[in-house]
């Protein structure tokens, strides 16, 4: 991971880009730094609206389970534009696809080593985000220059294989293919490190995601080359939306964030082309840009915010800010919810005016 200068002013960036990587990374620095866990805290309406930012436990839906999904599919748009860039200034493929594999190489390095130091010993896993947007990343290169649609064929074709292989392989013991400890992803994990997720998730959500990243780079593909056209992204949103639910409803193929079924990755692939076309609409055409500022500067340096707070948060930072905010409020007879809620806020703003202080010193780390 390296620091360069900015490139670019900010009025020839996508800002809608910006806000979207930065909405997401501020909801995760909030997650890291325990806010949500006020959840038990609530009750009745309040407490159905916190859940929203819980993964589901199983076969279902929530807010929290786009959250992922978004930040692959967000990484995939903007790796059109960066291509298109490269592209433009004469770059040649094989110098991007020598970068983009570095980059995924160290997008890999960087995920298996947060799993790895765990205080019994060390660890090999390939459940983090980063270890999944490595190869998703490198295989939405891969198909970049390809027609739509064979991009969308090779999208269905990759939701088709994961079919094919949690229905049909059937291994005994995992021939179950939408049960918990029981299907074909956690059969894979045992081949590939020897252990299963006690949550249900598994690491060949690789395969289904890489959907999510090559969605987002064919979405950033067409407002590049039909800008303000949104329409057809819509009607896309609409399509895999309705196919993802109605499997669902049907009973085919249950939404399961978890194993990242087909219907899901379908109806989370819809909701991040809407939620692109809107912020692209509101923000780039239309010109709302105030109040972008404090979601930019985080997107601006979205994987070092999430390789610190990831590494560094985890294990040291949030115990020793929480044991400090505690410590004062417990003078003060300070209920438990609201100590939560005020070692939350000064972790998250501890984040926050790092990336604050980066963005003032015009440092910006790229992969």
């Amino acid at each position: 991971m390296t620091a360069t200068p900015e490139l670019q002013k900010a009025s020839q960036r996508l800002l809608s880009l910006d806000f979207l990587r930065g909405f997401i990374m501020v909801l995760l620095v909030m997650d890291a730094s325990g806010l949500f866990g006020i959840t038990k805290y609530t009750e009745g309406f309040i407490h159905d609206f916190f859940v929203q930012f819980h993964h589901h436990p199983w076969h279902g839906l929530r807010f929290w389970d786009l959250i992922q999904p978004g930040f692959m599919f967000i990484a995939g748009t903007a790796m059109a534009f960066s291509l298109n860039k490269q592209y433009a200034n004469g770059r040649s493929w094989h110098d991007s696809f020598i970068k983009a594999l570095k980059r995924s190489g160290w997008l890999f390095f960087w995920g298996v080593l947060d799993y790895a130091v765990r205080t019994d010993g060390l660890s090999f896993e390939l459940w983090n985000v980063l270890t999944q947007l490595s190869f998703t990343m490198l295989i939405a290169f891969l198909v970049f220059r390809w027609s739509y649609l064979q991009q969308i064929l090779f999208c269905v074709g990759l939701l088709l294989l994961t079919e094919v292989l949690y229905r049909f392989v059937g291994i005994p013991g995992f021939d179950q293919p939408f049960t918990d400890q029981h299907n074909f992803g956690n059969w894979m994990d045992l081949i590939l490190m020897n252990k299963i997720n006690g949550g249900g998730w598994v690491a060949i959500n690789c395969l289904p995601t890489a959907v999510h990243t090559i969605g987002g780079a064919l979405a950033g593909k067409w407002l590049l080359n039909n800008k303000d056209q949104v329409i057809p992204i819509i009607i896309w949103a609409m399509i895999t939306l309705f196919i993802g639910y109605v499997l669902d409803w049907i009973s085919i193929t249950p939404i399961i964030k978890r194993i990242a079924t087909s219907s899901f990755t379908l109806a989370s692939l819809g909701w991040c082309l809407l939620g692109l076309v809107f912020c692209y609409w509101w923000i780039d055409m239309r010109d709302h840009k105030k109040y972008l500022k404090f979601f930019t500067i985080v997107g601006m340096n979205s994987i070092f915010i999430y390789v610190v707070f990831e590494i560094i948060g985890y294990r040291w930072l949030h115990g020793y800010v929480r044991a400090i905010t505690d410590g004062i409020t417990g003078w003060f007879n300070t209920p438990e919810v609201l100590q939560l809620i005020i070692g939350s806020i000064a972790i998250f703003g501890i984040y926050w005016y790092l990336c604050y202080w980066l963005y003032q010193k015009k440092i910006f780390f790229k992969l």
